[in-house]
C-alpha cells in the first residue's frame, strides 16, 4: 500500500513497563461518508448508471486525500447556510479500474490513458453537483458525463442552469478548487498535477 509523505499522529506503543511514543503515518485516502457525513453520495461507477453501462467499481465510497476531503467539507458546510448541498458522482479511482475504462472506451477525449494516469487517481479530483434542502439536484446545463460542448464550464447555458453552475463553481472555488473547463461537474484540489498515481483498492469498510 502507497504511504503518505504528509504529518504523522503520535502514538504511544507499550513495550515492557514503558510507553513509546512512535509515529502512526497519515492515511493516504479518507472516506468522505466519515469525514463530511451529510454530502450526499451518488457514486455512478459502482453502478451501471454511468456511460460505460458497467458497474466499474466494487463498492460504492467516496475517497480523496485528506486535505482535499477536508477542503469538501468545508464546502458543503457553506452550501448549507445557503439551504444547500454536494451530490458526489465520482472521487478517487484506482489505477487499475482506470484500465478498465480505457478497455471499454479507448479514447482519449472521454477517458485518459491509463499510460499517463487519470486527475482521479490521485486522490485529489471529485465531480459533483448541487442539491436542494430535499436532495432534489439542482438544473445544469447537462446531465453528468455529458460529452458534448454544452459541458463545458463556458458554454451558453439556459438561465437557471448557468446560474446554479456558476453557484457551484463559486462554492468549490472558496475553499480552493479549481473547476476544469470542459466538464462543469469536475473540480481538483491543487497540487493534483504533483501528486502520485495510486492503485490503492476500493473495498467496503471494515
Amino acid at each position: 500500500m502507497n504511504r503518505s509523505s504528509g504529518p504523522s499522529i503520535l502514538v504511544l506503543v507499550a513495550v515492557g513497563n514503558f510507553a513509546v511514543a512512535q509515529t502512526a503515518p497519515k492515511p493516504v485516502l479518507v472516506d468522505v461518508a466519515v469525514e463530511a457525513p451529510s454530502i450526499v453520495l451518488d457514486m455512478r461507477y459502482a453502478t451501471s448508471n454511468n456511460f460505460t453501462g458497467k458497474a466499474l467499481y466494487p463498492v460504492a465510497r467516496c475517497l480523496l486525500r485528506p486535505e482535499a476531503a477536508a477542503a469538501l467539507g468545508l464546502v458543503q458546510n457553506d452550501l448549507k447556510a445557503q439551504g444547500l448541498g454536494l451530490k458526489v458522482y465520482d472521487c478517487y479511482r484506482p489505477l487499475s479500474v482506470q484500465r478498465k475504462f480505457w478497455e471499454l472506451v479507448h479514447d482519449r477525449r472521454y477517458v485518459a490513458d491509463p499510460v499517463k494516469g487519470s486527475r482521479h487517481n490521485r486522490g485529489l479530483a471529485v465531480d459533483l453537483t448541487l442539491i436542494d434542502a430535499k436532495g432534489r439536484e439542482s438544473k445544469m446545463p447537462t446531465a453528468f458525463d455529458d460529452f458534448t460542448p454544452k459541458a463545458r464550464r463556458n458554454a451558453p447555458a439556459a438561465p437557471e442552469a448557468a446560474k446554479n453552475r456558476a453557484a457551484l463553481e463559486q462554492a468549490m472555488k472558496r475553499r480552493g478548487f479549481v473547476g476544469l473547463a470542459t466538464e462543469w461537474w469536475h473540480f481538483d484540489y491543487p497540487g493534483w498535477d504533483k501528486a502520485p498515481v495510486l492503485d490503492i483498492p476500493l473495498e467496503s469498510r471494515q
